[in-house]
């Protein structure tokens, strides 16, 4: 072996030691925050020993621990939810419409949450010979939980329970939303697109095109959006622009779908089966006031 192969391969050996002695510090027992193990995984992915997308994937299974399923879940002004009542064919449209595979079915109101529909349990129910007479037949628990618990806890009992949804219940025992195990692992792995999903700058929320129109992200805070066009939105209901303009609505909107709300034009951008994501908005002109 040659004076450069063995100095380049005692480098290497070097480099190798110094990290492993890092890692073997981390975990030898002895106190370390969250912080320097952190260090530690990013020193390895630098110096080649794990991926970036593995790195990214360890710190989110880390920092799950300090999330809590508020932070994560599609809020009650987003969710589509089934009246009890409802006829199945009714039903079996807004199951198609909406591309869900599970759903929150209620009472008279939406707080009364009577249970879960899993989408392929409505499709036995409509074809099958003497079926259920109506979609309680159908029905499966609906497991209630709080807005202040873990997401390192409730991906573990999803994992337990093998359920995939959760009602999310405020202070009072209101509906505040719900969460799946999807949202859970997307602090994890990342995002997880489907086919119908196109790529989504993020870099700002409030953006002006060349034709005078604005793209607005839906979770653009009330606040943020009233500053920027000196609007007066309330925000004591609803935090992000998003969540008022759904409530206005009154169900959860389509890509296209328009509605006006004070001196502006909401037209939806980007939305998909679960939730609103842009909108393009029009400040329209004020209403003359000039007597005839």
């Amino acid at each position: 072996m040659s004076e450069d192969d063995s100095s380049s391969s005692h480098g290497e050996h070097e480099k190798k030691r110094s990290w492993l002695e890092r890692l073997s510090s981390a975990f030898s027992g002895e106190p370390h925050t969250r912080d320097e193990l952190l260090a530690v995984l990013q020193t390895a992915q630098n110096d080649g020993l794990i991926a970036a997308d593995t790195l990214q994937m360890m710190e989110g299974a880390i920092n799950i621990a300090d999330l809590t399923v508020g932070d994560v879940m599609i809020p009650r002004s987003q969710m589509v939810s089934l009246p009890v009542e409802g006829r199945f064919l009714d039903l079996m449209k807004q199951v198609v419409e909406s591309g869900h595979s599970r759903f929150p079915v209620h009472g008279e109101n939406r707080d009364e949450v009577l249970g879960v529909l899993l989408a392929k349990d409505l499709l036995r129910g409509v074809v099958a010979d003497n079926g259920p007479a109506n979609m309680r037949e159908l029905l499966r628990p609906a497991v209630l939980i709080p807005e202040s618990k873990r997401l390192n806890v409730l991906l573990k009992e999803f994992r337990l329970s093998r359920n995939h949804m959760a009602i999310v219940v405020d202070e009072y025992g209101g509906v505040a939303g719900l969460v799946t195990i999807e949202d859970v692992l997307e602090q994890i792995v990342g995002e997880i697109d489907d086919e119908h999903d196109e790529a989504e700058d993020h870099s700002t929320q409030i953006a002006i095109q060349s034709d005078g129109q604005f793209v607005v992200d839906a979770l653009t805070a009330i606040a943020d959006f009233n500053e920027r066009f000196g609007a007066g939105f309330s925000d004591d209901d609803y935090d992000t622009i998003g969540g008022l303009v759904v409530e206005a609505f009154g169900h959860l909107p389509e890509t296209g779908d328009e509605l006006s709300l004070d001196r502006f034009l909401f037209r939806v951008a980007k939305a998909d089966a679960r939730r609103v994501q842009a909108f393009h908005v029009t400040v329209l002109p004020p209403v003359s006031t000039e007597a005839d």
